[in-house]
């Protein structure tokens, strides 16, 4: 059974840097980020249009790579999480949290019992047809399990202790396009609002033990946030990096 590294990495104080995987439905765009020395990407099915078929895929061809495969749900249901699980998902990120007793709910589906009450369902496949018990593969699974919840509203930027204070917590990935437009300075992710919310949300976090985290649009800002202390670093996605390099190399070549 393989190990989560990346959770792993970020209880040891390490910065692991990753992108956003929505859009391309190949398993081979998992080998490549591997190769070009991301750390772990986001599935996204809560805006990108994966199925599960898809999703269980990538997963697997991830896992092999050592691309630690991160899913995002699209909303804070048992059925979605549980079955990203299975499908392979090394972790999860819940969007829009606002709620301590929804967020209480949602981590304890992503644990097996006595952590918590996810169904097992788990086949050799998903040891890599290793020998394991039951007892061994639910331990090995509670241990390498990440849960990643997003911030992206001022509610839940106000919130944020009681929410970091529900256990079971690795993450916390900011969501800034979301966040920027509950602050009121919609797409101005250096305004000084958005600064001030997400360094506050930083301290937090470091003083909780929890990773503090956030997805980037550009290399610019992910240097900006890691010089800064964000450990759980995303910076663009599988579209967003070919197009910015397509275009870089027609236009010096038109």
């Amino acid at each position: 059974m393989r190990p989560n590294l990346v959770k792993q990495a970020l209880a040891e104080g390490k910065m692991q840097l990753g992108t956003g995987f929505g859009q391309l439905r190949s398993p081979e765009i998992a080998k490549l980020l591997a190769a070009a020395g991301f750390q772990w990407a986001f599935l996204d099915t809560e805006h990108g249009g994966f199925d599960l078929e898809t999703l269980q895929d990538i997963c697997r061809v991830a896992v092999m790579a050592g691309l630690t495969p991160i899913v995002r749900v699209a909303d804070l249901q048992y059925s979605l999480i549980a079955r990203a699980l299975d499908c392979g998902a090394q972790g999860i990120i819940l969007p829009r949290v606002e709620s301590v007793e929804l967020l209480e709910r949602a981590v304890s589906w992503c644990k097996f019992p006595p952590l918590g009450v996810r169904g097992y369902g788990l086949s050799a496949v998903n040891v890599d047809y290793e020998p394991a018990s039951f007892t061994q593969i639910i331990e090995h699974m509670n241990a390498h399990t990440m849960v990643v919840f997003q911030i992206e509203t001022q509610r839940a930027l106000q919130m944020r202790e009681e929410l970091l204070a529900v256990p079971g917590i690795d993450a916390v990935m900011i969501g800034p396009a979301d966040l920027s437009i509950s602050l009121g300075v919609p797409g101005e992710f250096q305004h000084p609002r958005m600064v001030e919310a997400m360094e506050g949300v930083r301290e937090s976090c470091n003083r909780r033990g929890v990773a503090p985290g956030t997805q980037t649009r550009t290399v610019a800002l992910a240097k900006f946030w890691k010089e800064r202390g964000m450990r759980f670093l995303g910076c663009s996605n599988d579209t967003g990096m070919l197009f910015d390099r397509a275009s870089e190399i027609a236009a010096q070549l038109r």
